[in-house]
């Protein structure tokens, strides 16, 4: 197994991946309730392993040292894929010796499908021209159980930009069911 530059001298005893997706649950008013599927999370991977010889001590620093990245590496694992992660946690499961470490580690893989460059802010002046324009833009209605993903990806469009189409959501988690989006 391998983590950026780090390669462990023996795969770890234990490692176990986590899938998840968030549901969210909204309550209806003098009704039930609604269910949104807002995507799947992060992988968590997980494991425990243990360094040993005259070097586990030596090892166990050089993981240690791979904690403080201050960007996601390549994860690589013999059989399972490789992916970009960032590495949350590592532990010690006992006081450590020189020819034996027992640890923990944590994972999360990274996602890299999204912007995180800065927006150009809009001017007065042309706030002022794309109202004068609305009527001519392509607009959809909130209906119930919709997600702003959803919508995006239905219509050929990022959740970025179409945020960047409607500036008056703030929040991508905020949203009511009868709310006008644009489109376009």
């Amino acid at each position: 197994m391998r983590f950026g530059d780090f390669v462990w001298p023996h795969n770890p005893k234990v490692y176990e991946i986590e899938f998840s997706r968030r549901i969210v649950c909204h309550k209806v008013p003098f009704g039930l309730y609604t269910l949104s599927d807002m995507g799947r999370n992060q992988r968590i991977l997980r494991g425990e392993g243990e360094f040993t010889g005259d070097n586990a001590y030596s090892d166990f620093k050089a993981l240690a040292s791979m904690f403080y990245s201050d960007k996601p590496r390549i994860l690589v694992h013999p059989i399972w894929q490789s992916a970009p992660a960032w590495f949350v946690s590592l532990k010690l499961k006992q006081e450590p010796r020189k020819d034996y470490v027992c640890y923990e580690f944590e994972f999360w893989e990274c996602y890299e499908g999204y912007s995180h460059s800065p927006k150009a802010v809009v001017s007065d002046a042309s706030s002022a021209q794309s109202l004068s324009s609305t009527s001519e833009r392509l607009t959809y209605t909130i209906k119930n159980g919709d997600t702003l993903w959803g919508v995006a990806k239905t219509n050929g469009l990022s959740l970025s930009e179409l945020i960047a189409l409607n500036p008056q959501i703030r929040n991508p988690n905020i949203y009511y069911c009868g709310d006008l989006i644009y489109l376009s």
